[in-house]
């Protein structure tokens, strides 16, 4: 029965968006046709997923399938029944909002276009994390990746937008070679494709290694881990806001279960493995968000975020390899919770804080956060929702986003302590204070952003005409914020099913990991109530203050030091307010200025603006890519262009590779 709904989740939400065509001649029917199929499924999915949690064994179904060393396998673990929560309801939320933010009946074939490939994207990444074939897995995989194609394409005619499609579709090409190679080579070393033979893998060795280093990269560039999140930002900014929601809150952890899913095979992985994941992670984190702080784009910000997060993610993945390489159930478990909770707890704020952009843009028409303003006062719902996503964003408590980063200090703390004969993991007690750093930029960044856009006064028309967002956009925002709310004030409620998943993906007993899931749950629930009491607090001193300041209140101008007339420009900017955190990161920025500075005794004219590239795609790729091709063009023979050589050179090569054969075939 699990799989059943499961399966029916699949289909339903995948045909969504063929499900509204026969209604096309209505367009908001239609719309609201795709919508209903997809929370169906969503609800189909999330009760499956919610049973599966509480089998005594993971459901399992086999159907033979023509495709050579597939089989249509699936099995709904506990790490594929965690994955399987946000994979469903952050697309749901999506399609609901996505009624207003991109309505057909305005919109037409664009939008039609947009809900069958959404519909797709999102059973094509169920389908993933139930997948138990290597075939299966990476058919589904190839689908979700040229669907996120179509979607980040969706606005065709802007060549911003065909840029940030192109280079993702080939980053994700790339990927997708390293994951067949990786694939093949797992099946190697398991004799079978299905991923029930996989379990148990020899960690040792260069094949090993091979499919460790594969895995990472292809399942890393799709995280966007740094270096490999080049795509990242230009195609989250590009997209509609929904999509990006969709794509940052479950699509790059796909990504993140790969690496789990594929880690899970091997027993006893050595330190090296945790080491490097965890290295990467920790400058995933800290590198992703300088580059937010550095960013005027509020969805190019965002994005950034999410490297950021993903390298927090991975920070656990890192801890809970080195827990198995130490026989350490507790860090095992630790790690292991962080790293999937906090994918859950990211795809609820980071979904929020994308549809709370969206509401922005959808009000002012810009995404430029100094050419905002003041919007709390037009959008007083959006602007408390979005601070509620901030807040679990910055890792503050009782909010969601402190449950799973509290969990990373202490694996992280833990390790300090570990008293076994191998010395090398010490180091990873580093990761608290990493974390603590990045939190703090986190924080900055987010007042950075919520001051510019919400508070002060409009800094441009686009801001001065702003509105509210209309109902089908606030409800699944404030649904979200509600889940950052619960799940930040009692995560002891998810500890047993993540102490489950942990037990399989590791093989450790689930009684040597009740001790410490029991632990973490109650220091994470003192801390989280303690907060929660200082949050009543402040609200009840603040409602006591409203009560007893009923009369209205004379109101002045703030004192602009000394302007008699100060204006909107004298704000800051977020330009200026994160200029010096900015600054700091020097070494890895290349940052771009354009002055027009004033001239004469009363200029009249003066300007300055600043961006920051990426230093992997702009300073690095896109250079490079241009030097090869016009070394490529001048090196070009003029022969070339005959076809008497273009069939000379194939002819060559032809007996060339018979030649190979031959002398192949001969050997002993």
């Amino acid at each position: 029965m699990i799989l059943a709904l499961v399966t029916a989740a699949i289909l339903l939400t995948a045909s969504s968006g063929a499900l509204a065509l026969p209604f096309r001649r209505t367009p908001a029917r239609a719309q609201r046709v795709a919508c209903a199929a997809m929370c169906a499924g969503a609800v189909l999915g999330v009760t499956g997923a919610v049973l599966a949690l509480r089998a005594p064994a993971p459901p399992a179904l086999a159907l033979p399938w023509a495709a050579p060393g597939g089989t249509f396998a699936l099995r709904l673990d506990g790490l594929s029944a965690l994955f399987l929560l946000p994979v469903l309801v952050v697309p749901a939320l999506g399609s609901i909002y996505g009624l207003a933010y991109f309505p057909q009946a305005r919109l037409g074939g664009k939008a039609v276009r947009l809900q069958i490939f959404y519909g797709l994207v999102t059973g094509a990444m169920a389908l993933v994390v139930a997948a138990a074939n290597a075939i299966l897995f990476l058919a589904a995989w190839e689908v979700m990746a040229l669907c996120g194609f179509f979607l980040v394409l969706t606005d065709h005619e802007v060549p911003e937008t065909q840029r940030a499609a192109f280079v993702y579709l080939a980053s994700a090409h790339a990927g997708n070679l390293a994951l067949f190679a990786a694939f093949a080579l797992l099946g190697k070393l398991a004799g079978t494709l299905d991923f029930a033979g996989m379990g148990g893998l020899a960690a040792h060795g260069g094949l090993a290694t091979a499919v460790f280093v594969l895995a990472l990269g292809g399942f890393g560039l799709k995280a966007g881990l740094l270096p490999l999140h080049f795509w990242l930002p230009g195609a989250h900014a590009a997209a509609p806001s929904h999509v990006s929601a969709l794509m940052s809150g479950v699509l790059l952890k796909t990504g993140i279960y790969g690496i789990l899913r594929v880690t899970g095979f091997f027993d006893g992985p050595p330190v090296a493995w945790g080491t490097l994941v965890l290295l990467g992670g920790a400058v995933s984190a800290v590198l992703g968000v300088a580059f937010a702080l550095a960013q005027h784009d509020v969805k190019r910000l965002l994005a950034y975020h999410s490297v950021e997060n993903i390298g927090i993610i991975a920070m656990g993945i890192g801890l809970a390899l080195l827990g198995r390489a130490l026989g350490d159930p507790a860090l095992v478990f630790l790690g292991f919770a962080a790293a999937v909770l906090h994918v859950v707890n990211h795809a609820t704020f980071k979904a929020l804080l994308f549809l709370g952009a969206g509401a922005v843009i959808h009000a002012t028409g810009t995404r430029e956060i100094d050419h905002l303003g003041g919007l709390a006062r037009a959008m007083p719902r959006t602007a408390a929702l979005f601070l509620v996503g901030a807040a679990a964003i910055s890792g503050l408590p009782p909010l969601n986003g402190f449950a799973s980063e509290w969990l990373v200090y202490v694996a992280s703390v833990r390790t300090a302590l570990h008293g076994g004969p191998v010395p090398q993991p010490h180091f990873a007690v580093l990761g608290a204070p990493v974390l603590a750093f990045v939190g703090g930029l986190a924080a900055a960044c987010f007042a950075k952003v919520f001051g510019a856009v919400f508070l002060g006064h409009a800094r441009s028309p686009h801001a001065g005409g702003a509105h509210e967002a209309p109902a089908p956009m606030l409800v699944p925002m404030a649904v979200l914020a509600g889940v950052c709310v619960v799940i930040g004030v009692a995560p002891a409620a998810l500890l047993p099913a993540l102490a489950k998943a942990a037990a399989q993906w590791s093989g450790v007993a689930p009684a040597a990991l009740a001790g410490p899931a029991a632990e973490a749950g109650a220091s994470a629930m003192r801390v989280s109530a303690v907060a929660a009491a200082l949050v009543g607090a402040v609200l009840l001193l603040a409602l006591l203050r409203r009560a007893r300041l009923r009369a209205p209140q004379p109101e002045a101008e703030t004192w602009g030091c000394g302007y008699a007339r100060p204006t909107a420009r004298m704000q800051y900017t977020g330009s200026s307010f994160a200029e010096m955190l900015v600054l700091r990161f020097g070494w890895v920025f290349f940052p771009r200025a354009r002055v027009e500075p004033p001239r004469g005794v009363f200029p009249r004219r003066a300007s300055f603006s600043s961006s920051v590239p990426d230093t992997v795609l702009d300073v690095a790729i896109t250079p490079a890519t241009s030097w090869i091709g016009r070394l490529a063009a001048r090196a070009r023979s003029p022969l070339l262009g005959s076809v008497q050589v273009q069939a000379l050179l194939l002819v060559t090569g032809v007996i060339v590779l018979l030649g190979w054969l031959a002398l192949a075939g001969g050997a002993p």
